[in-house]
């Protein structure tokens, strides 16, 4: 039995027209600038002030779920990059590739020094 409601609700939020932007990067579809300076760039460094402000407040559960959350963020954008610089032309294709590996090992050792801050942390108290 379909209402109303049901139909309106379903008609309203579509998971692909709402993450649309989101399934461009992924896809390689977005333009390499938008994707490296705004999801790159700018997203990145405010899930770094939310885990700052979590270590700054001593909210250990949530500093886990930002290292999560940004491993996992990190994963995505760094795909999104590499695959929209195949649109671009050949020298900012090459320079975002190669930040994007310089940037992936980055990111995993800042997260585990995080992690293994994190233990120590746990293991004292």
């Amino acid at each position: 039995m379909s209402g109303i409601g049901s139909d309106h609700i379903g008609a309203r939020f579509r998971p692909a027209r709402f993450f649309g932007p989101e399934l461009r990067v992924w896809r390689g579809l977005a333009p390499l600038w938008t994707v490296f300076w705004g999801y790159g760039v700018v997203a990145s460094l405010a899930i770094v002030v939310l885990f700052l402000t979590a270590y700054d407040l001593s909210e250990l559960a949530f500093q886990q779920v930002l290292i999560v959350v940004s491993a996992l963020y990190t994963v995505w954008v760094l795909v999104g990059i590499w695959r929209c610089a195949s649109n671009a032309d050949p020298l900012w294709r090459d320079m975002a590739r190669l930040l994007t590996v310089a940037w992936a090992l980055n990111t995993a050792l800042v997260l585990v020094f995080l992690q293994i801050d994190f233990l120590m942390h746990c293991m004292q108290g």
